[in-house]
């Protein structure tokens, strides 16, 4: 697969948080506003470039029975280095609303996932451009989010009011239930959208068949 395919399938055939399901915890967690959810995409893609750079280089010497404990370390790794950075540079608003995801990133499926099926498997180069087309679709993916979750909440969006008139916040769409409304009205348009297309075609909607579980390695990390 060429560089540019391995960076844009994670804008939108591989999306890490629309197709994939990965990351649901920060994903419906942070994502009451577009600023929270750029922030946290934005911390998640630096680990992810991080790590899997790590991890690819490393690919060869690390022997397979502790190549999970080693890329938690490498993770947690870029995880404090960009916690320390967003402690000291970036808003402490938008820093205490983040609060507990970002030593979470630790733990994301999508940055630990990246680097035990892909980055351990493959050159750096290859690595830093899926690393890059994961992170700024799970980025894409929160903003989206957060920014739909915002407008419908009070008719802001970046926290600037686009109706001055909207004086009460609706409060469903801030709430964790609200979240998972809205996510699920996404996943039906992307589904609806996949089959539409299909149908042009006069065929029937399958999902890729390397998203499935059989085509999955995820769940035997520990292995």
């Amino acid at each position: 697969m060429s560089a540019m395919k391995e960076f844009t399938k994670g804008l939108w055939k591989e999306n890490p948080v629309l197709v994939l399901l990965l990351g649901m915890c920060p994903t419906l967690g942070v994502t009451s506003s577009a600023t929270n959810g750029l922030g946290m995409g934005v911390a998640t893609l630096f680990v992810l470039i991080g790590s899997n750079v790590v991890v690819s280089l490393l690919r060869k010497i690390v022997p397979k029975k502790i190549r999970i404990p080693v890329y938690i370390v490498v993770i947690a790794t870029f995880v404090t280095i960009i916690d320390l950075m967003m402690q000291a540079y970036a808003p402490a608003s938008l820093y205490n609303a983040l609060g507990l995801f970002i030593p979470l990133i630790v733990v994301n499926c999508v940055v630990l996932g990246r680097a035990e099926a892909f980055a351990s498997k493959n050159s750096v180069g290859k690595s830093v451009f899926d690393a890059l087309g994961m992170g700024l679709g799970f980025t894409l993916a929160l903003v989206t989010l957060g920014g739909t979750r915002e407008f419908l909440a009070g008719g802001s969006l970046f926290e600037v009011k686009l109706i001055p008139g909207w004086s009460t916040d609706f409060m469903l769409v801030t709430s964790a239930p609200g979240a998972f409304i809205i996510l699920g009205l996404f996943l039906a348009g992307m589904n609806a959208m996949n089959m539409r297309k299909a149908r042009i075609k006069g065929e029937a909607y399958k999902a890729p068949a390397n998203l499935d579980c059989r085509h999955c390695n995820i769940c035997d990390m520990g292995e």
